[in-house]
């Protein structure tokens, strides 16, 4: 399966938030949406990621004043993409050496998905599930 399959099977819309909107707006709009990360855009274009772990990061550095930052200002993530025709096994090489749970995924400058780590999780328990089930349905079969 490759990025765009799975991408098809979400069927979410992405969440995305201007760079200079607050990350106080940031918050309230993963805690809205139940997601924890939302693709920061700037004139419309997806330029990075913005996680709860960033939020935290910003609260550890300027305490409550935080809030009040714009998301330009937020160290970027994420800023690294991946194409929908890349296979979820690169995606989670990605994920792995880039220390993230979240990439964007862009055909040249255009948004096309966010995918998360979750997301791959999920999708190896159902195909793990998928050959389970085609198994046991061979094991009984033979007796």
């Amino acid at each position: 399966m490759n990025v765009s399959q799975l991408l098809q099977s979400k069927k979410e819309a992405v969440i995305t938030i201007d760079a200079e909107d607050t990350i106080s707006s940031a918050a309230h709009k993963m805690s809205a949406n139940r997601i924890a990360a939302l693709v920061v855009t700037r004139d419309g274009a997806p330029i990075g990621i913005i996680s709860e772990k960033d939020i935290v990061n910003a609260l550890a550095e300027d305490g409550p004043q935080a809030g009040r930052r714009v998301i330009s200002t937020v160290p970027a993530t994420g800023l690294e993409g991946i194409g929908p025709e890349a296979t979820l096994k690169q995606a989670m090489s990605l994920m792995t050496y880039s220390r993230r749970r979240h990439l964007m995924v862009t055909e040249g400058t255009r948004l096309v998905g966010i995918l998360s780590l979750g997301d791959i999780v999920k999708n190896l328990l159902s195909e793990l599930e998928m050959e389970k089930a085609v198994l046991q349905d061979i094991y009984r079969a033979a007796h």
